[in-house]
């Protein structure tokens, strides 16, 4: 992942940080609830992968909220294995199969102390929640965005302002990263 450029300063808080990471690919094993799909072999090796990204970033979150479904979780687990230390985590069950303005509702109760938040969810929600808050972007990170925001990607959206504060169109897409794990990158 690129550096991250300060977000423009605002009267109405300190800087913030959003990580979307979207669940690695799972298996659709026949029979088993959507909820309880595994990861497959080649999101067992990209969330790894996702975790040395977030890891050279140089700042890990503050927090997790993450999907209880269990790629989502699986996904978290592998990707936080590879950071320096630990990461409070919190499953919320809000996140499973919510939209862009579900996703924007949780996040504004986020603790005001929680400076970096990494959120762990799925598609279609993710990427239009990046989407309806990045009202510009570094580079072609929108455009990309919008052609596919695959298995694995992560956006980064920063601002300045509070959790409560965050509207559409607010935050600045620093930075979209679409890790892939050894041998297979398709």
């Amino acid at each position: 992942m690129t550096e991250t450029p300060e977000p423009a300063g605002s009267a109405d808080g300190r800087p913030r940080r959003l990580i979307v990471l979207r669940h690695a690919k799972s298996a659709w094993p026949e029979g088993v609830a959507d909820q309880d799909r595994p990861l497959g072999p080649r999101g067992l090796r990209d969330a790894p992968a996702a975790g040395s990204l977030l890891a050279e970033s140089g700042a890990p979150p503050d927090l997790a909220l993450c999907s209880p479904a269990r790629r989502a979780r699986r996904t978290w687990e592998l990707a936080a294995a590879e950071l320096d230390g630990p990461v409070p985590t919190r499953h919320d069950p809000r996140l499973y199969g919510a939209d862009a303005p579900e996703l924007l509702d949780v996040l504004h109760g986020v603790p005001d102390e929680v400076a970096t938040l990494l959120l762990v969810g799925h598609n279609p929600g993710l990427e239009d929640l990046v989407l309806l808050l990045a009202g510009r972007a570094v580079g072609d990170a929108l455009d990309r965005v919008r052609a596919k925001f695959p298995t694995s990607a992560i956006a980064v959206l920063t601002w300045s302002g509070t959790w409560p504060g965050l509207r559409p169109g607010k935050a600045l897409l620093t930075d979209l990263a679409i890790p892939r794990g050894t041998r297979d990158s398709s």
